[in-house]
């Protein structure tokens, strides 16, 4: 995993297509703007874990019948 220190208004390039910028919300916290191909599927992360051991679950399910 690459860590990476970035102020508000900086970026880093994912390739050459996918862009993540920090960015400082009105309330302090930061938050992130990703500018990506239409065709690029973003997940939150609560999202994906969640998805993932749905996924577990039903296969583990699957298998035990």
């Amino acid at each position: 995993m690459l860590v990476l220190g970035r102020k508000p208004g900086e970026y880093v390039m994912i390739g050459d297509e996918i862009m993540v910028k920090v960015i400082k919300s009105d309330l302090g916290d930061l938050r992130l703007a990703i500018d990506a191909p239409k065709s690029t599927t973003i997940t939150r992360g609560e999202l994906y874990k969640n998805q993932n051991n749905s996924f577990t679950i039903n296969t583990q399910k699957v298998v035990s019948m």
